[in-house]
């Protein structure tokens, strides 16, 4: 991807999974020892008003930073006192219910509190309040790592274990026991108490600077001035939306709404190098000294934990299961896209130099990272007669939001509710209701956040704010979910024009949303896109294969203008265009894991060098001099470390799922989507995700869809 996603994953005070660095499907589960209610909410869509809705979540938007602050300190508080009373029963006294049942719904208040503070540093437009969930963030992540490596909790849940041995128990809790067995043992309870502390130690580090990583992308705020002459291509109305400095100069910053357009459609050379080099020099000094400790830190932890690597003990608990699977995975797909990445650049190579030709500059025989995205997009206007600009009038953010809520409503059988008069973090942000179709019982909440804003979580991503699992009455909690974006504010001449990439970043985006709102789960640990990593953007990115049909994209596109639909040739022209440089365009996500899986299967890493590396050895374009792009990759500091291979790991199974299931029986088939939200949403990670693969497509994955739509021989 061009654009990366990620998962915000929600954190728990589960004592044995809290920062472990292992999949979050592993959960609390316990046996039925008594009925419990597993009542939802009906709530009729004609019912749905700010009142009703508002009494059922327990998150907070108008908080101040000292409340903050206040509110972290009380959590600790009362989670400590309930965790040092089970920790003070003797071993033979040990039950589900004054042990596992109090864990376990600890985890889910927890985790609802725990989100909603700590997703003011991604979104709120108050720095001081940003700092405040940063410095909570600290707080609680430390306090989590304690909890983590609490011996006496370990032990009592290690004897309930055998006691339940005869017992009659759920799969889930057969799941757990077995989960927190191993989960324990990654913890490193098991070893010396020395040890155990270098574990904690080192764990409380990591959580420290990983935090400090992401903010310091967060906050990045710097701005670089050209002369009209200088952004020659940029469509006008980018131009008309920048502001101005006295000298009539144009300011850009390093955010996507203002980079990627650049880099796509910028005519000069000089201009593309300059923000490219800015934009992968970012927090350069600070990252890379954070990342550097932080490959060091999770080897160490490994080595201690009986790992040969930190991607070893990672993928563990992966489907890929080891880092030979991985690279070899990677290394086989690498080896059938090589002819196709030559072939990609050379093409390139030819539009360059007859470019250079008419411009009259000198033209240098290569490839540079900053021309990448600009002759992608050049193969694509030439090759594919797909004009980005025009596409573009045609995907206003407010048709495209209808259209896409109006299909996934149809195909998962749901009914979305804006609700009006809500006060949220900001003016901008929306907020719906959904309910289940046939039933009518509201299952969930979501927020669109769409714009950017200075400070705001820079990326696209989903946001899990509160689990939809059962409370500790039994009774099912609504599932709530933020999807946060930075697509381009509307101008004085237009509204918010999507290029046809955000459209599908929203698609995928708003997937996860709905594997956060579609999962019915007991505990909160299994809930949402609580899977295995290397599976969690599998849903999402089957949902993206929509942006493609033709009469998906005519429900959500409409000319901004005069209301006039895609014409059919400009249609036809961008569904050919799909697999336009899908050899440099793997290749670098090759190139990407590839940097990942190398800084994280050794014990330390020079990473500008594995980094520039990987673009030889793989991309075939070098990276550009001077810069340190791992500095910027919010992935590696921020929970995908030794798992960017997922992305592609996952899309083998999206287009296994999409050409097996909807391709042929319908794409717009609401029972084929039924069975995908039954099958694939609904479990969670309350089942593996194996198993959930085969219960849809009837048969185990294979790679025959995914190589085929890459136009590879299998």
């Amino acid at each position: 991807m061009l654009t990366a996603s990620y998962i915000k994953v929600t954190r728990s005070v589960v004592s044995l999974i809290a920062r472990t660095n292992v999949p979050t499907f592993q959960n609390f589960s316990w046996i039925t020892l008594k009925k419990r209610n597993f009542s939802t909410t009906k709530m009729p869509a004609a019912a749905i008003n700010k009142e009703t809705v508002l009494k059922h979540l327990s998150l907070k938007w108008d908080m101040t930073a000292p409340e903050i602050g206040e509110r972290a300190e009380k959590l600790i508080e009362t989670t400590r006192a309930l965790y040092d009373k089970i920790g003070n029963l003797d071993l033979c006294e040990v039950t589900f219910e004054n042990t596992i049942k109090p864990i376990a719904d600890s985890d889910c208040t927890f985790s609802v509190e725990r989100c909603n503070l700590d997703f003011y540093q991604s979104i709120h437009p108050d720095k001081a309040l940003r700092d405040a969930s940063t410095e909570c963030d600290k707080k609680l992540s430390d306090f989590e790592i304690e909890t983590s490596m609490r011996q006496d909790i370990y032990d009592r849940i290690v004897a309930f274990e055998e006691k339940s041995k005869d017992m009659k128990l759920s799969d889930e809790t057969r799941r757990f026991i077995t989960r927190m067995n191993k989960l324990g043992q990654r913890n490193g309870l098991r070893l010396p108490k020395n040890e155990q502390e270098k574990v904690m130690a080192i764990k409380k580090r990591q959580t420290e600077i990983e935090i400090d990583f992401q903010k310091n992308l967060n906050e990045e705020n710097s701005t670089w001035e050209f002369s009209e002459d200088e952004l020659k291509g940029l469509p006008k109305d980018l131009l008309n939306e920048l502001e101005k400095t006295s000298e009539g100069k144009f300011k850009l910053s390093l955010k996507y709404p203002h980079y990627f357009p650049l880099m796509k459609k910028c005519s000069v050379e000089s201009t593309r190098k300059k923000m490219e080099i800015a934009f992968n020099s970012r927090c350069k000094e600070e990252n890379s000294a954070i990342l550097t400790e932080l490959v060091k830190l999770r080897a160490e932890k490994a080595k201690i934990l009986n790992f040969s690597t930190h991607a070893a003990f990672i993928h563990d608990m992966r489907m890929a299961k080891n880092p030979e699977n991985v690279k070899s995975f990677l290394q086989n797909l690498a080896a059938k896209l090589k002819p196709l990445g030559e072939y990609d650049r050379k093409e390139m190579l030819k539009l360059k130099e007859e470019e250079c030709k008419e411009l009259g500059v000198e033209f240098d025989g290569k490839i540079n990272m900053w021309d990448l995205r600009y002759y992608m997009t050049k193969i694509e206007e030439t090759k594919f007669a797909v004009d980005q600009e025009k596409l573009k009038q045609y995907f206003p953010l407010y048709v495209v939001t209808d259209g896409l809520l109006e299909i996934y409503q149809e195909l998962l059988g749901l009914k979305f509710n804006k609700v009006e008069g809500v006060t949220l973090w900001h003016e901008e942000v929306t907020m719906y209701t959904v309910t289940d179709k046939v039933s009518e019982n509201i299952i969930g909440i979501f927020y669109l956040d769409l714009y950017p804003r200075e400070g705001k979580y820079g990326h696209a991503a989903c946001f899990g704010l509160q689990p939809g699992c059962l409370k500790p009455d039994g009774k099912r909690q609504l599932a709530v979910a933020a999807m946060v974006a930075n697509f381009s504010k509307p101008t004085a001449d237009a509204p918010s024009l999507l290029q046809h990439s955000e459209v599908e970043t929203y698609f995928h985006e708003f997937g996860h949303v709905m594997h956060q709102i579609c999962s019915e789960t007991e505990y909160q640990l299994f809930s949402g896109t609580n899977v295995e990593r290397d599976f969690v953007e599998a849903p999402s990115q089957m949902l993206e294969n929509w942006c493609w049909e033709h009469e998906a994209v005519k429900r959500m596109s409409k000319h901004y203008k005069d209301g006039s639909v895609i014409p059919s040739e400009m249609m036809d022209s961008l569904v050919k265009s799909r697999n336009a440089n899908i050899g440099v365009f793997l290749l670098r996500q090759i190139t990407l894991a590839t940097l990942d899986l190398n800084i994280h299967t050794r014990d330390s890493a020079d990473i500008v060098k594995v980094y520039a590396d990987a673009c030889d050895s793989i991309l075939g374009i070098p990276a550009s001099e001077g810069t340190c792009m791992p500095a910027t990759f919010g992935h590696l500091g921020g929970g995908y470390d030794a798992q960017y291979y997922g992305y592609l790991w996952s899309e083998v199974f999206c287009y296994d799922m999409y050409h097996s299931r909807f391709k042929s029986e319908g794409i717009f088939d609401t029972t084929v989507g039924r069975d995908y939200r039954e099958k694939i949403l609904k479990p969670g990670g309350s089942k593996d995700a194996s198993e959930m693969l085969r219960n849809f497509l009837g048969r185990d994955p294979t790679q025959a869809a995914f190589l085929k739509a890459k136009g590879l021989a299998a």
